[in-house]
């Protein structure tokens, strides 16, 4: 019995209900709404005032009939906006990342007619106040992160003054997107900006300007950067076109020059005493194998580690070539080079056993060339006298007063005495055709090292003057081109 009782009374208290829902108007919400809003600007003007205390009359009067949701002059045009910058520092400008981090004071100058009152004093508000005021949408736009600084209390400034100007400034951090040409890096230059624009308002509602043109932006003649020095800098105005229509735009832009004395230090001057040691190789005797693919091994290693270091600070994309690599490539290519000379020095020497023999006891190279040219005409006078021999008539030996075969003595008609004409000319077609030989052999063997030893002091002379060469191209074209 009692359950059934409480279910009718449930029953009974939702057809109250329903019929309290039918008899609501539909406008109550809307009603509700305003109410609440205007309760919770109340209490937001209250927390903003200390307790105990209440608005001066002067700001009592500004705020009364004022709309922070509408801009100044909503039916008669657009609102200018003056700004103006104070750099206060450039914390860290990241080639990896292609942003830098600044810290600036951004100051923004409006006219709102509805704030003129009567006096020759400005007035002076707590930043707290700002929330009553119609302000500027201006954001920055190519900023990744950015934060306004809040210690003690929110960096904003607010300042009033009898004609209705306001002056509204912020202390921000933000870290800003820079595209970045690395092709000439360290001896390049970056331009970056810092675009100013508005979110919301059109060109129709609002229009920026610089309030004192290139000289707006202030801080960078005493600005100290670790690697860079700011060379120029300089404003522009134009507009931002988007699908939604056009936007004022302000756009800071500032030069930066990379200070290359670090990289100086720090990776060139390295990069040559390395190719500077390879060279020692070359007054190493050849003999001594082990001493030299030390110092070869050891400076390509050293090198490579070098070359791996320097790119740790850089962007891993591998769009364009800088020329840090090109300078270290082209240390690493002399330095390998150095190694692969002696490996040809020494092949070249393993297949010249004599000569080889003749330079560790003292000889030189003409010596044994002479002896190779006395070999060769040898051989050829040999050859041309056995043919002679060959085509001449052999006489039949005398015999001897006791009857056997004796020498015969030779005549001075003989032809070991005299050749006749008819061998001169054999003679000159066998001269002719070692000649021929002799040409072949030289053309086949035209990469043939007569002395191995002939090749370090070759390269004693050709890898300076060849790198000193190089180095003369590569500071031309990438400081003055």
């Amino acid at each position: 019995m009692y359950r059934i009782c409480v279910r009718q009374i449930d029953f009974s208290r939702h057809l109250l209900s329903s019929a309290m829902m039918t008899m609501i108007p539909s406008w109550f919400p809307l009603f509700v709404f305003i109410f609440f809003n205007r309760i919770f600007e109340n209490s937001l003007l209250s927390a903003e005032v200390k307790e105990g205390e209440i608005l001066p009359p002067t700001i009592q009067k500004l705020m009364k009939g004022y709309n922070k949701y509408l801009r100044p002059f909503f039916d008669n045009g657009p609102v200018t906006v003056g700004m103006s910058l104070d750099i206060a520092s450039i914390d860290t400008i990241s080639e990896i990342n292609m942003d830098y981090t600044a810290t600036i004071f951004l100051r923004q100058r409006w006219t709102d007619e509805r704030l003129v009152f009567e006096g020759n004093k400005s007035l002076s508000l707590d930043g707290r106040l700002v929330e009553l005021l119609w302000v500027p949408d201006t954001f920055i736009v190519d900023s990744k992160k950015s934060f306004l600084h809040d210690i003690t209390v929110e960096n904003r400034l607010i300042r009033i003054f009898p004609n209705g100007t306001v002056l509204y400034a912020l202390r921000i951090t933000t870290t800003v997107a820079c595209n970045m040409d690395l092709t000439k890096y360290p001896m390049d230059k970056q331009t970056c900006t810092l675009q100013l624009e508005s979110w919301g308002y059109n060109i129709n509602d609002v229009m920026f300007y610089w309030t004192r043109g290139n000289e707006s932006v202030s801080g960078l003649d005493t600005l100290r950067l670790a690697q860079y020095t700011v060379e120029d800098h300089y404003t522009s105005v134009s507009e931002a076109v988007y699908e939604t229509g056009n936007y004022p735009k302000l756009v800071f832009h500032f030069e930066l020059k990379r200070s290359i004395l670090y990289f100086i230090l720090e990776t060139y001057v390295p990069s040559s005493l390395l190719v500077v040691l390879s060279w020692v190789s070359f007054w190493i005797s050849q003999s001594s194998v082990p001493a030299r693919i030390c110092i070869g091994v050891t400076t390509v290693l050293t090198m490579t580690t070098l070359m791996m270091g320097a790119r740790t600070s850089l962007p891993n994309a591998n769009c364009f070539i800088k020329a840090i690599d090109v300078y270290l490539g082209i240390c690493f290519s002399f330095i390998f080079g150095a190694l692969i000379e002696y490996a040809v020095a020494h092949f070249c020497t393993l297949h010249h056993p004599d000569c080889n023999a003749l330079m560790y006891g003292g000889h030189h190279m003409h010596d044994c060339d002479d002896d190779m040219n006395g070999i060769v005409t040898t051989i050829a006078s040999d050859s041309c006298r056995s043919k002679r021999r060959k085509d001449s008539p052999t006489p039949a030996p005398a015999p001897t007063p006791t009857g056997e075969p004796g020498v015969v003595p030779p005549s001075p008609t003989s032809p070991e005495a005299k050749p006749p004409e008819a061998l001169t000319e054999p003679l000159n077609r066998c001269l002719k055709n070692l000649s021929l030989i002799r040409q072949m052999l030289r053309s086949v063997n035209c990469c043939h090292v007569e002395n191995p030893h002939y090749i370090d002091n070759y390269s004693r002379v050709t890898f300076p003057l060849s790198f000193v060469i190089v180095n003369m191209l590569y500071w031309t074209y990438y400081l003055y081109l």
